[in-house]
């Protein structure tokens, strides 16, 4: 049997359909704020525009990808709770969108992305003891969002 036959269909779609879809709720949501973000004064190393799309659409397929490679170990309490600090934390990566772009509050999505920063380490330690690849797969997330805190309080200083 070769590797695509073993893979678990009904249980990898959903995995990369979830993060996929909470990415792309969160940008409908905000499309219209866009606009006003390439107003804002940025701080230097801001990427142009268009890398955000690409950036979080690769992390989206990534943490899907993380999150079947963890679904499909045993079922135990750690599984469990590695799934749930992984909803967590897709739920405040979501909120943050909306407090960031459509609400401007700046200084609050700040302070709300250092929690989505320290939910995105607690799910990356729970998924790294469970299989170090799905762990590994979230490194470059936990770099992407600590990146994102620097724009994100270079813009609350520069507005």
């Amino acid at each position: 049997m070769n590797t695509i036959q073993k893979i678990n269909w009904k249980r990898l779609i959903p995995a990369l359909l979830i993060p996929l879809a909470v990415g792309a709720l969160a940008a409908l949501l905000t499309k219209d704020a866009m606009a006003r973000f390439g107003e804002l004064r940025k701080p230097p190393l801001s990427p142009p525009a268009w890398l955000f799309p690409v950036v979080w659409t690769i992390l989206y397929l990534l943490m899907g990808l993380a999150s079947y490679l963890v679904v499909m170990r045993e079922n135990s309490p750690e599984t469990a709770t590695a799934l749930r600090y992984y909803a967590l934390q897709l739920v405040f990566n979501f909120f943050w969108s909306i407090l960031f772009f459509n609400l401007e509050a700046y200084l609050l999505a700040f302070f709300w992305l250092l929690a989505l920063l320290l939910l995105i380490v607690v799910t990356t330690v729970l998924f790294w003891r469970i299989r170090r690849s799905a762990g590994a797969l979230l490194l470059p997330y936990l770099l992407w969002v600590s990146f994102a805190g620097y724009l994100n309080i270079g813009i609350y200083l520069l507005q």
